[in-house]
């Protein structure tokens, strides 16, 4: 079941690392092993899963520019039940190092080559602009999972990032895929947001993960803890969500993977 999947969005404040950090825990705590990869040079991945990202020895840095293994900088997230591997400022300054390297896209993917075996899931929290990190994760992974408010301007957003998938499964990486929408921060009461919901699933269809996440001030609050939600209150709604999402996402790569098996060889080789 082995995957790689990018947690994406071009637009800033939507839950995406909200939602990293809880899927992580979410598949921990239903027996998967999973390392969370924090993309983001803000570091609130690490830091939202009990990390302290300024004393981490190594960190996705290192990694990238070949200084250390994902072995040697990977720290655990107790409360979490699931691996690290950390960032912060200095992440930064990876865009001007790799620009010099050959195969500059492909750094994050060699790296987690060397131990993709040793997980059941790899999440990538990446960051909310369109850049060489953001491109790494993308090349890396073998699919797409995409948090979105259902609002106005995020459906702008949700285009502008299907086309950015498209280009790169053209361009970089064949065997990227887009997983499916979550929406995220959802308040049924607001009439605007039912519709835009009713838009996304007429659009997307199945591509629409069928669990929803409430807005929750538990999950809100949890990151100041240095605790997932799920962990921070296990029995608060939005935690709840996020278990369920596991549950479907778990069921949905089963699904995917037994549908693969049955299509023809020369069919399977060609897609």
């Amino acid at each position: 079941m082995k995957k790689v999947f990018c947690i994406a969005n071009q637009k800033g404040g939507v839950g995406k690392t909200t939602t990293a950090i809880n899927l992580a825990a979410a598949l921990a705590a239903l027996g998967k092993r999973v390392l969370l990869v924090d993309l983001d040079p803000q570091g609130n991945a690490t830091m939202g899963s009990g990390i302290d990202k300024n004393k981490a020895e190594r960190n996705l840095y290192q990694v990238l520019i070949g200084e250390a293994t994902i072995q040697d900088a990977r720290l655990r997230s107790e409360a979490g039940g699931y691996d690290v591997l950390p960032s912060n400022r200095e992440l930064s300054g990876a865009e001007i190092d790799l620009v010099q390297m050959d195969d500059r896209e492909q750094q994050l993917k060699q790296a987690i080559s060397q131990i993709e075996h040793e997980y059941d899931f790899i999440l990538i929290d990446c960051p909310p602009t369109l850049s060489l990190l953001t491109l790494n994760g993308l090349a890396s992974a073998h699919g797409v999972i995409i948090p979105m408010q259902c609002e106005y301007f995020a459906l702008e957003g949700l285009s502008d990032l299907v086309n950015t998938i498209k280009r790169v499964h053209r361009n970089i990486n064949p065997g990227l895929q887009l997983i499916g929408l979550l929406r995220v921060m959802f308040d049924a009461r607001v009439t605007l947001q039912q519709q835009v919901s009713a838009q996304i699933e007429a659009h997307f269809g199945d591509k629409v993960f069928d669990s929803i996440v409430p807005r929750n001030v538990r999950l809100a609050e949890a990151p100041s803890h240095g605790l997932p939600g799920i962990v921070y209150d296990r029995n608060s709604r939005g935690a709840k969500a996020y278990i369920e999402f596991g549950d479907e996402l778990i069921k949905r790569v089963k699904k995917d993977a037994l549908r693969d098996q049955a299509r023809p060889p020369v069919e399977r080789r060609q897609s």
